[in-house]
């Protein structure tokens, strides 16, 4: 029994480091998007940046499912509010990234519509994680 509660204390801790480390990568994005100057080096930055993006997240989901293990499994309202939350930032992600790679580079002013809409789901990116962490530390 120690043994899982000692289990259960790590992932705990590394979930926490795992929130913290989404919610770096999101204001790194949200910085890169505001200096953002040049379509083509942005989407470079984006296809270099986007696979540690989705490891965090990826990190995030691995912690919980240990913990969940260590709990028995145990479905309580957190745990479906965090599998939804994943799912929900996941969505969030792929609609960012996707219309970023389809974008016309040739069009005039594509980099100022692109950012106002990235910027929207990074801010909101930002609010999911911040009220998920705030409504769990309550």
């Amino acid at each position: 029994m120690n043994a899982i509660n000692e289990m259960y204390d790590m992932s705990i801790v590394a979930h926490n480091y795992g929130v913290m480390s989404v919610l770096v990568v999101i204001l790194i994005n949200m910085f890169m998007l505001l200096r953002a100057k040049d379509i083509s080096k942005y989407m470079r930055f984006v296809s270099i940046f986007t696979p540690i993006g989705s490891t965090t997240i990826g990190l995030i989901i691995f912690t919980g499912v240990i913990m969940m293990a260590a709990k028995h499994l145990d479905f309580t309202i957190a745990n479906i509010a965090m599998i939804i939350f994943a799912v929900i930032l996941i969505f969030l992600e792929v609609k960012r990234t996707s219309k970023l790679k389809y974008l016309n580079k040739k069009e005039k002013g594509i980099l100022k519509k692109y950012k106002s809409f990235a910027f929207k789901i990074l801010a909101l990116e930002v609010f999911v994680t911040l009220s998920i962490s705030f409504w769990m530390w309550i």
